[in-house]
């Protein structure tokens, strides 16, 4: 399993802009990051898992282009979400 229910309610409280706010970009961007990071750790046991790379590449596509609209929409919040996952060096 991914993510228990738990550890996604805390990604989601720690994200979000309001309470309640489960599909502002950021939180979209934690969840997907979140996934990524476990998808990545998969990897290194089960690297003929070619199947999970599929998803593992959509969804850093979909990620990137949430990325796009918030660095497009607003520049600070996208400087911020990069701020705090970690995401660019």
């Amino acid at each position: 399993m991914v993510m228990t229910p738990e550890e996604k309610t805390k990604v989601i409280v720690e994200f979000s802009q309001h309470e309640g706010d489960t599909g502002s970009p950021e939180v979209q961007i934690a969840l997907l990051t979140s996934r990524i990071v476990y998808l990545t750790d998969h990897f290194k046991t089960h690297h003929k898992d070619f199947h999970s790379r599929t998803g593992l590449l959509k969804m850093v596509g979909k990620r990137r282009k949430l990325l796009n609209y918030l660095k497009n929409k607003d520049i600070q919040r996208y400087r911020d979400i990069i701020a705090r996952l970690g995401l660019r060096k």
